[in-house]
């Protein structure tokens, strides 16, 4: 009941959002350095320099490790607020597949690609609620940005998504710093080892896993 709550409350807000979306997407004015540089704070962009400031996707970014050409899973990647950093970081050569349970807020997230110029990066998936929907062993990392204390199971989650990994992939969860014991604690039951961590933004975590070897 909790996951149709708050996705419900998703789709209130994306569609508030959706005419200054589409308005900025149509956008021809600007320079292809400056959408590579990123949207100005703006009509329909306002949203996106909140959640910079307050999300710090930049220091996600960095503590996963993301570099040009990676392929990327952003799981429940809702509007796209940090799909769109995770996609500029994998160009060239990458791709990010962004996934979620409702078609509408996949659709705002293809117009805020669109408007950085990052159509071609990314690709929209729409998944049930209990499947991660990823192929096998294509993706470097599989990114869990505040979604995964939605799971029913967590643990089922993951162990489900795991094949999707190439040899040496990771698992990043990044939520809020109490869902933080939960989120370690089903990660290392699905067969997981915390490899790296950043708390440094103020009431977030951010986890890097990888698969534990065979004993």
């Amino acid at each position: 009941m909790g996951n149709v709550i708050a996705r419900a409350c998703l789709l209130v807000a994306a569609t508030a959002a959706t005419a200054a979306l589409g308005a900025a997407a149509c956008d021809s004015g600007a320079t292809a350095s400056e959408r590579k540089a990123g949207p100005k704070v703006g009509p329909g962009r306002a949203e996106q320099a909140e959640f910079d400031r307050d999300r710090r996707p930049d220091l996600v970014v960095a503590t996963i490790g993301l570099r040009p050409g990676d392929v990327v899973a952003d799981v429940g990647a809702g509007t796209g607020l940090l799909t769109v950093h995770v996609a500029r970081a994998v160009a060239p050569g990458g791709k990010v597949v962004a996934t979620d349970v409702e078609p509408e807020v996949l659709d705002l997230l293809g117009a805020r690609m669109t408007e950085a110029g990052l159509a071609d990066v990314v690709e929209r998936r729409v998944v049930g609620p209990g499947d991660p929907g990823l192929e096998p062993g294509r993706y470097d990392v599989i990114l869990l940005a505040q979604v995964d204390h939605y799971f029913d199971d967590r643990v089922a989650w993951l162990r489900a998504a795991l094949p999707a990994l190439r040899p040496g992939g990771r698992v990043v969860i990044t939520n809020r710093i109490h869902h933080r014991a939960a989120g370690v604690a089903g990660a290392e039951s699905a067969g997981l080892a915390l490899v790296r961590e950043n708390t440094s933004i103020p009431g977030q975590f951010v986890a890097v896993f990888q698969v534990k070897p065979a004993d």
